[in-house]
């Protein structure tokens, strides 16, 4: 039987390494794990509610470039972001 030649060569995927674009697709996936933390958040606390949005405005919208990041999203979660609600929402983990 004849083997099947190889469709991709290492050259194919030198844009992932040349130009910042790792870079910026692990921004990316790192704001897909604030999202989907921030989100569990609200199924966790009784869903889309006025009170929950009003607390999501004033400890996350109205706050941004007032402090770091990280200090004002801990405060609102109470913790540290997790990657678990990510991968739930990806089906790579179950809930």
């Amino acid at each position: 039987m004849q083997q099947v030649p190889p469709r991709y060569h290492t050259t194919y995927f030198s844009h992932i390494w040349d130009g910042g674009y790792s870079a910026g697709y692990y921004a990316y996936l790192w704001s897909e794990v604030l999202d989907d933390d921030a989100f569990y958040w609200f199924k966790e606390h009784g869903g889309m509610t006025r009170a929950n949005g009003q607390r999501y405005r004033e400890m996350i919208l109205s706050r941004q470039g007032t402090e770091d990041a990280a200090t004002i999203y801990r405060a609102f979660r109470g913790r540290d972001p997790n990657v678990e609600p990510l991968l739930e929402e990806r089906g790579l983990k179950q809930p």
